[in-house]
Order: C-alpha cells, then structure tokens, then sequence
C-alpha cells in the first residue's frame, strides 16, 4: 500500500528487518528527509559521517551501505533510479529559515516535523540526527563550496532501501524552497517484506 506525506510535511512508523521501504518522488524534484533509530535502542540511530567513511564516496546508491553510529548496517540501498542523494546536510528548520532565508515567520522544516513524528517512538529533538536527503542534490566545486540545485529525480523516481535490523523511520516532504526547485510537493513511500 502507498502512504501519502502532503508538502513540508513528515510521518514516523516502524520498520522490521527484512521489509524493504521504497520512497516515491511523485511529482519531481522533491527531497525527502529520511532518519532511522535502532527500534531496540534509539541510541543507536544512522550515521552520515561512518556510512560515507566506510563508502569512501559522497553520493551513496545501488549496492551501498547505510550504518548507524555503532558501525552497524541499517539499510541497504537495493534499487535507485536518480542515483544524486545528499548525506552531509542537515534537516531545514526554523534556524535554516531564519539563517539561510531571512524568514520572521520561520517554518518548522523537517527537523521539526521529524521532531513531532517521532516524538511518540520516545525520540528527542536533541537525537535528531544528519538526515539522507533523498533525491537532494548538492553540487561540490573543486574549492569545496557547494551549491544546493534542484533536484535529478523526475516524476515517479524512487529509492529503495532493505533494512537490516527493526528500525523507527523518520521521512519528510522537505520544507526547504532551494532544495525542491522552489516548488512544494509530496513524497510517497511503500513498505513490504522482501
């Protein structure tokens, strides 16, 4: 069955090992925030700095590992049609907003839309973790300033994750106007046993 997340918006649910979580960019260009915790222990939560450090590579796809803080195995990448995903940036928030865009009236972003998803899971604001920003795409110069462009995914790309232990998933519609080529749409997902 497929769930809907309506714009700059997010969900939380559980996922247990063996049970494949495919997320949808419907429409185009749309990032999707996505965070996993150890259902088990919510310390142990998914880690951008040892997945791309084991990967030795920026943009994680097909075939690659995703590992928590522990060095654990979470998720493997089973199927990606874009192929362009960020793990270094974190989830937009009210901060982002004010900092980034000047915004008075911030939007909570995806950080505080994680925060209210998986605030029943127990999960704080504070474990709230560097997200893998589906179909984000950050473009590094030799420098190494980076420019946030609009997203590689065209309507009906996906991602497919298998995970590899009992997870709680954090997933967004991200908030972030730079990130969705100034346009807000929804994201769509998918779970089931492999």
């Amino acid at each position: 069955m497929r769930s809907v997340i309506p714009p700059r918006s997010g969900t939380a649910f559980t996922l247990q090992k063996g049970q494949t979580l495919t997320v949808i960019d419907p429409e185009g260009e749309q990032v999707s925030d996505l965070v996993v915790f150890n259902h088990k222990d919510i310390r142990e939560v998914i880690s951008s700095g040892r997945s791309l450090d084991y990967a030795s590579k920026l943009y994680l796809t097909t075939h690659d590992l995703i590992y928590s803080n522990r060095s654990n195995v979470m998720l493997r990448i089973v199927e990606d049609t874009v192929g362009r995903h960020d793990f270094l940036l974190t989830p937009c928030s009210r901060d982002t907003f004010r900092i980034i865009y000047d915004d008075p009236e911030p939007h909570r972003g995806c950080f505080g839309n994680l925060e209210e998803a998986l605030k029943p899971y127990g999960v704080a604001a504070d474990q709230i973790p560097v997200a893998f920003n589906c179909f984000m795409n950050v473009v590094f110069q030799p420098t190494g300033v980076f420019t946030v462009e609009a997203p590689l995914s065209k309507a009906g790309d996906h991602i497919t994750f298998l995970a590899e232990m009992d997870l709680i998933v954090g997933l967004t519609a991200c908030s972030a106007l730079q990130s969705n080529n100034y346009s807000f749409k929804p994201i769509e997902f998918e779970t089931h046993l492999s």
